[in-house]
């Protein structure tokens, strides 16, 4: 009750601040980094402009990602849930591979939350248009620079990697598909 009266009279600005600071305090900091390693020659699957490590290179890991709220912010990214595509192994979720004109995503480790919202849907706003697309995988932010992860770095903490048919839903532009700032939220 005390701090209630101090904060309302006597230290307003003190209390902003304060509050402002515990906010800034739920971010996701890096967890650490791996060094990247050179792929063997045809092991790093390039199919939508995907990375791949480089020798020496220091790569940074996350076991967490942004808090998710109503409206949280990501970058949308491509990936081939199909045999043979850039998503490498078959789903975390379930074990099978994904068309790729189904509307479906891997979440990066903290919003893919142990397996949680496997097999859930998510809404998706971006350019004006929304999709809801169901989780399959994860984006592996902890790990990468392997064979597991296709030679590919650690996914940053904050992705969505879609299908063609998230993409396509959302009307981009196929000349556009790669990174684009968008939105998504859990459904109901």
């Amino acid at each position: 009750m005390k701090k209630q009266v101090i904060c309302s009279t006597v230290f307003p600005l003190l209390c902003i601040l304060l509050l402002f600071l515990s906010v800034e305090a739920q971010t996701c900091s890096p967890s650490g980094k791996i060094k990247g390693k050179t792929p063997p020659p045809g092991q790093c699957n390039q199919e939508n402009d995907s990375d791949c490590c480089k020798d020496g290179k220091r790569y940074t890991t996350y076991k967490c990602s942004p808090p998710v709220s109503s409206q949280t912010k990501a970058t949308l990214t491509r990936n081939s849930f199909e045999p043979d595509g850039d998503g490498g192994a078959p789903s975390e979720c379930d074990n099978q591979y994904h068309s790729d004109d189904d509307p479906v995503v891997a979440l990066s480790t903290g919003w893919y939350n142990n397996g949680k919202r496997c097999l859930n849907y998510i809404n998706i706003h971006g350019n004006g248009r929304s999709v809801r697309a169901k989780v399959v995988d994860e984006c592996d932010s902890t790990m990468g620079c392997d064979s597991d992860h296709d030679y590919q770095p650690p996914c940053p903490n904050n992705i969505v990697d879609a299908s063609k048919a998230v993409w396509k839903a959302l009307g981009v532009p196929e000349s556009d598909w790669g990174g684009m700032d968008i939105y998504w939220s859990d459904t109901d």
